[in-house]
């Protein structure tokens, strides 16, 4: 039986499920330095790492949010 579905995804699609993959492994490293850091009593470096990260984690969040409403709008007008 034949189908006329295919399963070929837009290009950018792939790209933004690959980001959004290794930036979610990215903030469980973080989350995961933070515990340990907090673990061996360094509060204050745990700190300092989250405040040096905030910013470039929430600009790349933002980045990934739109490149995927962008991907989806792509998506359905084919």
């Amino acid at each position: 039986m034949k189908h006329n579905l295919t399963d070929d995804h837009n290009l950018l699609l792939k790209w933004v499920l690959k980001g959004l993959k290794y930036f979610v492994l990215a903030l469980v490293g973080f989350a995961i330095a933070y515990v340990i850091s907090i673990c061996f009593g360094r509060a204050d470096m745990g700190i300092k790492l989250l405040l040096l990260a905030a910013n470039f984690i929430l600009r790349l969040g933002i980045i990934l949010f739109c490149l995927i409403l962008v991907a989806i709008i792509i998506e359905s007008l084919r």
